[in-house]
């Protein structure tokens, strides 16, 4: 993290004001509890798309946001807990995943349990006793080596919502979310309307509420965009036509969070079990060393039917557990919070509100997020991690769009992109909970008859890139290049996540993870990876690249930056050297690599990486270019958009394809 830039200044360096990222301050409201009459965009719902949004936005001074929810306050309690490597990568980028890292249970193995009469043939199924009673099956490391830098781990929804709204509060625009409001209608309206309703075509109302859920004055708000993050029963997705598609309520699940006394052996394991007859359980140790989640299954529903009309107390949810639990015993002495609930696999034709094949040349204004747009089982763990990603893709294209660097058509490539990614991956939660749910395979039971426990265990190990987040490919398209150059960085695939990888920063020997430098501030980052011998000469490929960069005149990506503006507004140049950092000197960097920057003309020293030596055991230890497959010889410049994904890889030289790339979507100020 640098401070300092623009003058010293005491107090909580990460407590941002608009001066020190050169912006004037914004507009005060006078009354900060009433909804301002305009708003470039508009976010409803404060679960975990709505806030990543949020934050995201409140990262640009410039741009002016309302978050709205319609309780009376900030989550407490229950919800979503499982974090994702990659969501953990992308709290990286927000700033707080080490207090992410520090409070959560980190999920290491995952321990598989059935029936002992599903078991039969191995010493668990010649046991004596009551052959329904489970018994351990298997455990898997939870994540596959060299998968992410990050862990997969478990926290409270809540706490996730705290770190976001402080985030958010630390901003230089201080954004607050604005309670107790439920949308009444949302409105978009024509496109030759006054001069207003053009700059601010949706119109927003909503109603003031109590917690008894009284109306009470309405209030009124037009926007530039509007965002649902309002849940499965979305008002904005309402608003728009839109519905979600697939099994609305194909079974009832029970959730509580307990503290618990038993001999169960892996109550600190995450674990699948699946009973004989009674339904099978997800089993999530909570952080604090205590508390348990304990994820129910209950009987299929009907067709039609809601949960709410079983009627199922805590006590008949508990009993439930204690059934599947056998022969191990289950003393609850408190629960936390417990749910029932319906849910299935549902998924909504587009997330905006333009179908570009009936409108070519009308832009979206309104979106949905999350569950508003798609739905998951709790087996896999999806849902608030998809919801998050989500936003985070839409929330840098909001920003370049109104932000002027960008045109609106860059919008359309937020449904084309993610409604992809959750029909995958709702495809795969369905075959996996179908697995779960399905009847063990037992002795003597024909070919084809059941599930064999065995085959859970491998799909579970086969599948962990989905589990992990880390599956995502973006195809070929505006935002995503050909891979004509993917042999330059093999473990680098245009389309997918940036995979981090450690490297030593120059200036000072630390070593970092790479992947820590893509902070989610709207930029994006082009990664120069040097080839052998390269130490930015002028008359070197990395030297002949930041030439290219620098020069005002010859760039063709200095036509994107604001007269005002430097390229790092923009563009964040790094490069990384295969030369140890002790045969360089950060002094010798061309400017891009060691610029002047703010008022008082300070240089930033940390643009420059060389990769990690190799050790001395298998020749490949931490070093970048081993790692991740990346050119030794000629090297490459590998293009990561503002959410961390990999855009495009190309050669250090490729200066015209570069420039072709950017003027895709980028505008000239």
């Amino acid at each position: 993290m640098q401070f300092h830039l623009n003058g010293f200044r005491t107090g909580d360096p990460g407590l941002l004001d608009p001066v020190s990222l050169g912006a004037a301050p914004p507009p005060e409201s006078p009354r900060p509890d009433v909804l301002p009459a305009e708003t470039d965009v508009l976010i409803v719902g404060c679960g975990p798309a709505g806030l990543t949004l949020a934050a995201q936005l409140s990262a640009f001074p410039d741009i002016r946001t309302v978050i709205v929810e319609q309780k009376p306050g900030p989550l407490q309690l229950g919800q979503a807990d499982g974090i994702a490597c990659r969501t953990m990568e992308m709290f990286d980028a927000f700033g707080f995943a080490e207090r992410v890292l520090k409070e959560a249970y980190w999920v290491n193995e995952t321990t598989f349990w059935k029936p002992v009469a599903a078991l039969a043939g191995n010493a668990a199924g010649n046991q004596a006793g009551n052959q329904s009673n489970i018994a351990r099956s298997g455990r898997v490391q939870d994540v596959e080596d060299g998968l992410s830098h990050m862990p997969h781990v478990i926290l409270n929804q809540a706490r996730v919502h705290d770190f976001y709204l402080e985030t958010m509060q630390r901003s230089a625009v201080r954004l607050v979310p604005n309670y107790s409001r439920r949308l009444v209608s949302l409105v978009r309206d024509t496109e030759t309307g006054t001069a207003e309703e053009l700059a601010y075509p949706v119109t927003a109302r909503f109603e003031r509420t109590t917690e008894t859920g009284v109306g009470l004055a309405s209030e009124t708000i037009r926007a530039k965009y509007v965002v649902g993050c309002d849940g499965a029963r979305s008002a904005v997705r309402q608003s728009i036509g839109l519905s979600l598609k697939g099994d609305s309520a194909n079974h009832a699940w029970g959730v509580m969070d307990v503290l618990v006394v038993t001999d169960f052996p892996d109550i600190r394991f995450k674990s699948l079990i699946q009973s004989a007859d009674e339904g099978s359980i997800v089993l999530i140790p909570r952080e604090g060393g205590y508390l348990v989640r304990i994820y129910v299954e209950l009987d299929k529903l009907n067709a039609n039917e809601r949960v709410a009309a079983r009627n199922i107390t805590l006590e008949q949810l508990i009993a439930a557990a204690q059934r599947i639990f056998r022969p191990y015993t289950l003393d609850i002495k408190e629960v936390a919070w417990w749910s029932v609930y319906e849910i299935g696999q549902r998924l909504c034709d587009r997330f905006d509100d333009i179908d570009p094949a009936g409108a070519p040349n009308r832009f979206p204004r309104i979106f949905i997020a999350g569950d508003a747009c798609h739905t998951h089982s709790p087996k896999a763990g999806q849902g608030m991690n998809v919801s998050m990603q989500d936003a985070f893709n839409l929330g840098w294209k909001l920003g370049a769009v109104l932000r002027g660097q960008s045109g609106p058509g860059l919008l359309h490539t937020y449904t084309a992109e993610r409604q992809a990614v959750a029909k995958e991956l709702i495809d795969f939660d369905r075959e996996w909970a179908a697995m779960l749910s399905a009847p063990l395979k037992k002795p003597g039971d024909p070919a084809g008859a059941g599930v064999d426990p065995a085959e859970v265990q491998q799909y579970f190990v086969q599948h962990g890139r989905y589990t992990a987040g880390t599956a995502t490919h973006y195809q070929p398209a505006l935002l995503t290049g050909t891979p004509a150059h993917q042999h330059l960085a093999r473990g680098l695939v245009i389309g997918t996540r940036f995979h981090s990888a450690p490297v030593t920063r120059l200036c000072d020997g630390k070593t970092i993870q790479l992947g820590q430098t893509l902070a989610a501030d709207g930029r994006w980052r082009l990664l120069a990876f040097a080839g052998r011998g390269d130490k930015a000469a002028a008359d070197s490929p990395v030297g002949k690249l930041c030439a290219f960069l620098a020069e005002s005149s010859a760039s063709m990506l200095r036509r994107y930056i604001p007269a005002h503006a430097d390229l790092d507004a923009v563009f964040d140049v790094r490069a990384i050297f295969q030369e140890s950092h002790h045969r360089l000197a950060i002094t010798d960097m061309p400017e891009i690599l060691f610029p002047h920057k703010g008022r008082f003309g300070l240089r930033d020293y940390e643009k420059a990486f060389c990769a990690v030596e190799p050790d001395s055991i298998d020749g490949r230890g931490q070093n970048i270019y081993r790692l991740r497959g990346i050119d030794q010889q000629e090297g490459c410049l590998v293009i990561v958009r503002p959410d961390q994904y990999i855009a495009h890889i190309l050669p250090l030289g490729a200066t015209d394809a570069l420039g072709a790339f950017f003027d895709g979507f980028m505008l000239t100020p």
